[in-house]
């Protein structure tokens, strides 16, 4: 009898590390699926951002030489990725692709209105209407430079849409996070419940709080790490078969940024589970001897 009673209660702590542990590697899998869109979200921002920038029309009769002094002068600033010297002929086979003619054949090579220019793409940071207008005023000062042309309105229209949308998606991943937690603190306070008759007997034989605590602190910190390593290798099939069927994910995060996300997914999964191991311990610790079987 006494047999067949302790064989029941290990099955039901069993039972309930298997239960918490499944409950936590999904709540860590959604953290982690979330982290990854985000990370996903982020980079999309910056890649359309870089992709900002203006064109520099160089005056009439400024040597090649200029040109490429002044490139070689805007790579060395701090809000530029990239430079691109078009020369006048280049943007004469541009316009003539986009017009779908040739452009100098009714006005002759002599004539042609094109100037040569430099194409600039900005770093994401700097990419907004404040600070392109600043740059502009810098470059117009050049006596080289004719004009500056970019799209103003089109730089407002997508910095006011990434911005509207990192609002939602940063409130968004507040809330699941809050929900998360509440979700692996129930499941763990769950589990430890099940246990409560064992804190109460190492109670009765005198072992001191930190006693007691140990043993359940480490288990829950192993719970964590391996639920932690389970989702972390489901998002990893995941996000393979995703970038499978869409190869262009592949460029918005490198397999770096996603070594930290699963670094992440391990380490807030054994912090979590410490403190909510923690604090559903010290709950049954301070209880009451008939509050045990309510």
């Amino acid at each position: 009898m006494a047999k067949n009673r302790d064989h029941n209660q290990q099955r039901r702590v069993g039972s309930a590390y298997l239960t918490s542990g499944i409950s936590i590697t999904l709540v860590l899998f959604t953290l982690g699926f979330l982290g990854m869109i985000l990370l996903h979200a982020q980079n999309l921002s910056d890649y359309i951002l870089e992709n900002i920038g203006f064109e520099i029309i160089m005056a009439d009769q400024t040597k090649e030489a200029e040109i490429l002094q002044l490139q070689k002068t805007l790579d060395t600033r701090p809000f530029v990725k990239s430079t691109r010297y078009i020369t006048k002929e280049e943007a004469t086979h541009r316009l003539t692709e986009l017009l779908g003619e040739e452009f100098t054949g009714f006005m002759g090579e002599a004539d042609n209105p094109l100037l040569p220019s430099v194409d600039v793409r900005f770093k994401a940071a700097w990419a907004n209407s404040d600070s392109i207008a600043k740059i502009e005023q810098e470059v117009l000062a050049n006596p080289q430079v004719k004009e500056v042309y970019y799209q103003k309105s089109m730089v407002n229209l997508i910095n006011t849409n990434l911005r509207k949308i990192s609002f939602i998606l940063a409130g968004f991943s507040l809330l699941l996070f809050v929900i998360a937690l509440a979700l692996i603190n129930n499941t763990i306070r769950l589990s430890v419940f099940s246990k409560r008759f064992i804190i109460r007997t190492m109670q009765l034989v005198g072992a001191t709080e930190g006693f007691i605590r140990k043993p359940f602190l480490l288990v829950g910190m192993a719970q964590g790490a391996l639920s932690a390593f389970v989702a972390s290798l489901l998002l990893y099939l995941t996000m393979s078969g995703l970038i499978t069927q869409i190869p262009e994910l592949e460029v918005l995060t490198g397999s770096v940024t996603r070594l930290y996300l699963y670094l992440s997914i391990l380490i807030t999964g054994i912090v979590i589970t410490f403190f909510s191991t923690y604090m559903a311990v010290s709950r049954f610790l301070k209880m009451k001897p008939d509050h045990f079987y309510g």
